[in-house]
């Protein structure tokens, strides 16, 4: 076939996914008003994991399993939004990682909300303004996020949905070439994160902090001989050309985000639990606790304490196991878990991410 016919041929496929998508969106429809009538929650994540593995497992190729994904991500944020559209909260301002990990989650079509700090999006999720939020909870090099561990105590919100992101940082300038760098703008955690492309490339280069990624690459797009570490959004928001990619010295680097809302997702057999706890001020209460998880050979994933508000040199313990809490032995280790803390919260069993 001769490339014009190749075109047409793809011209009438387009035509006919065009269509089928339609019909897609239809059925969409159909389900938001089913769910609008039993109260059921717009956002499953077991269900869209399904949608994807399955497909996934269907596809003969060429297509690769990520661009499939990608591209069903979008189908099914645009259908869920025809259901209803879904607010989302995350950790602004626009261009950050949390951005990235909400449009990765909800899709384009999703209502993105920036918030000034962490707990502001618990609350809004908590006051409905928002229907989920989008929180960083631990980082593979730096270690867990505190203020979103601490912000648990303080809410009644629940994980429904985690996913990793990794951390590519990028340098961005109107600059031809390095050598013209004479100015970086960076935020504190990429400048550690590329130190070592840093000193290796641009040893003359003056280094400004800035409040944010945001931020860095606002400030070297309005300056001649400036360039920023900043993620690939962030440099698109702002229009500032990207010169080198990946420049972060650890290639492996990624974070991990929850997401919050009131869902209590079904098991899909891959899946973790979080939870919180408090034990007893006394020799041996923490081992007898953790003894619960050997017992009914439960896997522990993470485990970080962090100080109680309500006392002096007491710790709330927050610890993510593999399973859901439907599953006998994570039931069977939560109960007796129990019987040894002053107090345990389940924070939400959910799809572990992929």
């Amino acid at each position: 076939m001769s490339v014009s016919d190749l075109r047409k041929e793809i011209d009438r496929i387009d035509e006919r996914i065009v269509e089928l998508l339609n019909r897609r969106a239809e059925l969409a429809l159909e389900i938001g008003t089913h769910k609008a009538h039993t109260k059921s929650p717009y956002f499953t994540p077991e269900r869209e994991r399904a949608v994807v593995k399955r497909l996934v497992a269907a596809s003969k190729g060429p297509l690769p399993a990520d661009a499939l994904r990608a591209v069903y991500r979008e189908v099914i944020s645009a259908c869920r939004a025809l259901e209803k559209p879904l607010a989302i909260a995350y950790l602004g301002p626009a261009g950050t990682f949390s951005h990235q990990a909400a449009i990765t989650r909800f899709g384009s079509s999703a209502m993105l909300q920036a918030c000034d700090a962490i707990p502001d999006i618990f609350a809004q999720v908590e006051r409905g303004a928002s229907d989920y939020g989008v929180v960083p909870v631990e980082n593979s090099l730096a270690g867990v996020i505190p203020e979103t561990l601490d912000t648990f105590t303080q809410s009644n919100v629940r994980v429904v949905s985690e996913l990793f992101v990794p951390i590519v940082h990028n340098l961005a300038t109107r600059c031809g070439d390095l050598d013209q760098v004479r100015r970086l703008y960076t935020h504190p955690q990429p400048l550690a994160q590329c130190r070592q492309w840093i000193r290796a490339h641009l040893p003359n280069a003056e280094i400004v902090e800035a409040s944010s990624t945001v931020r860095a690459a606002q400030a070297a797009a309005a300056e001649d001989g400036a360039a920023a570490l900043c993620p690939a959004l962030a440099a698109e928001i702002t229009g500032l050309p990207i010169l080198v990619e990946h420049t972060e010295d650890n290639p492996s680097n990624r974070t991990r985000f929850l997401v919050l809302g009131y869902n209590e997702p079904e098991p899909t057999g891959r899946d973790k639990t979080s939870v919180m706890f408090s034990v007893h001020h006394r020799a041996g209460a923490l081992f007898r606790a953790m003894a619960a998880f050997e017992k009914y050979d439960v896997n522990l994933t993470m485990i970080e304490s962090r100080p109680a508000k309500m006392a002096v040199w007491e710790y709330v313990f927050y610890v993510d196991v593999q399973g859901h809490i439907r599953d006998d032995n994570v039931a069977r280790a939560l109960s007796l878990l129990k019987e040894q803390t002053l107090f345990l919260t389940v924070l939400g069993s959910y799809p572990a991410a992929e």
